[in-house]
């Protein structure tokens, strides 16, 4: 059980509170990079940790990632000109760089813009996405080089989709391994032996901290066939990485070919962005049903691509289907990932922690928030938190079917780190 003040600490992620001066010491995903395509092209806007930002690309390909209203009467640059380097407000004419400079102001006869100065982020292009980094420019950390974002771009897929309620909520609903074989069962699925999917009984979990946040496996024993591994690393402060799909082999028969994993960021304290990604650590690209990610409802058939809202969300009671509860799945709801979001929506924007009942299941979801607590003393203290170097660049996740007695560290441990990783 969390305090109420605790709860508030753990979900405060504006500007000045102590989570989000935490979450501001590392790397925060923006932008999917097609959104900003093109050069002078349409500006975006951005939220992130409560801020009102807008990012545009320039001429010369640099992205800016700047405060949203324009220093002079605080209108809006999203509908600003993106034109010769610069963004133009469309008031008054006041134009601002990359880097947040005013480099022009039309309606000044004498000017003064080098008096004027927005509020502007640094950014990263690395993986398919525009990264900001909203800290103290001498704490920034090492670009976030995971090893997915290392990957060809055939070979990895990345997508987002917007979720009404507090960050947290996602974070712990991503790393309880025990819920996956009750909140996704589907009635009609066929089970392998080295399938994650439902075999009943519950697992025992096993955790491994570490610099960079900690190691885990679901444990799930399977009678003679041996013991199912399901092992997966949360990387702080909101990163989860898991094995990717359900029984993919390629064709030389390597099951763990596909890592995938989300990121739950904040845009304020009752919204966040989930950011999906996926990639191949085979010879073989991704294929086009993987990139499209019916089954877990992240697809353009899924979740407005101009908006990135779900077409199941909680107005429409993310489209239930009690007959099919009855027959087809346990939820009655189409798409793993639209299953994760209904039931942490359904807890309202933030969960009231105090009253929670918790058990040995969930040793994940307790860890992470004693992380996370231990991470606001440390940065207040003026150390850096966990996750902030570079020891989380080569980590991989994988699942597979261990003999019996078998410590899952001996034979899956050494599949957990890329060696070709940089």
């Amino acid at each position: 059980m969390v305090t109420a003040h605790d709860n508030e600490l753990l979900t405060g992620t504006g500007p000045g509170t102590p989570m989000g001066e935490v979450l501001r010491r590392y790397w925060i995903p923006a932008l999917i990079s097609w959104e900003l395509a093109e050069s002078d092209g349409p500006p975006v806007r951005v939220k992130l940790l409560g801020e009102e930002l807008v990012a545009f690309r320039d001429t010369n390909g640099r992205i800016g990632l700047l405060d949203e209203f324009c220093a002079h009467r605080r209108a809006s640059l999203w509908l600003g000109r993106n034109e010769e380097c610069g963004l133009r407000c469309v008031y008054h004419g006041w134009k601002y760089d990359v880097e947040g400079n005013c480099v022009d102001q039309m309606n000044e006869p004498k000017q003064f813009k080098e008096k004027v100065h927005l509020g502007a982020y640094p950014t990263v292009e690395l993986g398919g996405i525009i990264w900001a980094y909203m800290g103290s420019p001498e704490l920034q950390p090492p670009l976030p080089r995971f090893d997915w974002t290392q990957a060809p771009e055939t070979h990895r897929h990345v997508t987002k989709v917007i979720q009404e309620c507090n960050w947290l909520q996602g974070v712990e609903g991503g790393i309880d391994t025990s819920h996956a074989q009750i909140l996704h069962r589907n009635f009609t699925d066929s089970i392998g032996p080295t399938s994650s999917g439902p075999r009943g009984g519950a697992p025992d979990v096993e955790l491994d901290e570490t610099d960079y946040g900690y190691r885990y496996a679901g444990i799930y024993p399977r009678g003679e066939e041996g013991t199912f591994i399901r092992a997966y690393h949360y990387v702080m402060p909101w990163t989860q990485i898991r094995p990717g799909g359900r029984d993919v082999r390629v064709p030389s028969g390597e099951l763990n070919s596909r890592i995938a994993g989300h990121m739950w960021v904040p845009i304020d304290d009752g919204n966040s962005m989930v950011w999906n990604w996926q990639y191949s650590i085979s010879g073989e690209p991704l294929s086009g049903e993987e990139r499209e990610e019916r089954a877990l409802g992240n697809g353009p058939e899924s979740v407005d691509q101009s908006t990135f809202r779900s077409f199941a969300n909680l107005t429409n009671n993310w489209r239930i289907d009690r007959e099919a509860q009855r027959n087809k799945s346990f939820t009655g709801i189409a798409g793993v990932n639209v299953q994760d979001r209904a039931v942490q929506e359904s807890m309202g924007p933030i969960v009231d922690r105090s009253r929670e009942f918790l058990g040995p299941a969930d040793m994940a979801i307790v860890t992470v928030r004693k992380m996370l607590i231990e991470a606001i003393r440390t940065v207040q203290d003026g150390g850096a938190p966990l996750g902030t170097g570079d020891s989380y660049y080569t980590v991989r996740a994988v699942q597979d079917v261990i003999p019996n007695g078998v410590d899952w560290r001996g034979p899956l441990l050494p599949l957990m780190h890329g060696a070709d990783a940089p």
